[in-house]
C-alpha cells in the first residue's frame, strides 16, 4: 500500500536515495535516520520505494541497468570510456543530494549490462584521510578509497547483493596493526570487525 504521505507516482531520484537507506539502515539505523530527516521523508516512505524498486528490479519487463537509472536519475553528469583490466566499458555518474561529495556511479559494458552499481567520491572532491581505524567510521569513505588506503585489501563477497567486504591490516590509535574486515552498502563504509594482526 502506497505511504499515506507521499502519493505514488513516477519513480524519483528521492526515491532511489531512499533504496539506497533501505540496505544501509540495517547496519547504521541512527544515521539513516538523520538522512530521513533531512529528506523530510519517513519510514514508510523508505520502504514503500524499496518495495518499487524490487518490484521494477524483478518484473518481467524490467529495463537494462543503465536504461533503469537514466529513466530516474536523468542525464549522467559524466560519463567516461574506462578500462579495466581487458575490459572496456562506460562509468556513467549522477549526483546523490544526501551526500555532495560522492556520486552514484554504474559501469556498463559494451552489451549493455551493469558490473558495478556503487558509490564512490566525486571528480575534484576531497576524499578522507585513512590513516588508522578511529578514521574508518559509517559513512566517511568508499570501498575503493580504503582499499587504497591499506594495502594490500582483499575484497571478500558480500552478505547480499549491493554488499561488499574488504580484508586489510590497519594501525589502531597505538599503532599496533590489527586485521580488519570492512562491510560496505552500496560502496560506502557501513562498520568494521577488528582483531589482533
Amino acid at each position: 500500500m502506497p505511504s499515506a504521505t507521499r502519493p505514488q507516482g513516477p519513480f524519483t531520484p528521492l526515491d532511489f536515495q531512499l533504496v539506497l537507506l533501505r540496505r544501509m539502515a540495517d547496519h547504521n539505523p541512527d544515521l539513516v535516520a538523520d538522512a530521513r530527516t533531512e529528506l523530510g521523508v519517513s519510514i514508510a516512505d523508505m520502504r514503500e520505494a524499496n518495495k518499487r524498486w524490487q518490484a521494477m528490479l524483478h518484473s518481467p519487463r524490467s529495463r537494462a541497468a543503465a536504461s533503469r537509472y537514466r529513466s530516474i536519475l536523468g542525464t549522467p553528469e559524466s560519463t567516461i570510456s574506462r578500462t579495466i583490466g581487458d575490459l572496456k566499458c562506460e562509468a556513467m555518474q549522477w549526483p546523490v543530494s544526501l551526500w555532495a561529495d560522492l556520486r552514484f556511479e554504474v559501469l556498463v559494458a559494451p552489451n549493455g549490462a551493469a558490473w558495478n552499481e556503487w558509490l564512490v567520491r566525486a571528480p575534484g572532491a576531497e576524499g578522507p584521510h585513512l590513516r588508522t581505524l578511529d578514521d574508518l567510521t559509517p559513512w566517511s569513505c568508499t570501498v575503493d578509497e580504503a582499499a587504497h588506503a591499506f594495502t594490500p585489501a582483499r575484497p571478500l563477497e558480500g552478505s547480499a547483493p549491493t554488499r561488499w567486504g574488504l580484508a586489510f591490516t590497519a594501525p589502531d590509535a597505538e599503532g599496533r596493526a590489527r586485521k580488519v574486515v570492512a562491510e560496505f552498502t552500496w560502496g560506502l563504509l557501513q562498520r568494521t570487525a577488528t582483531g589482533s594482526d
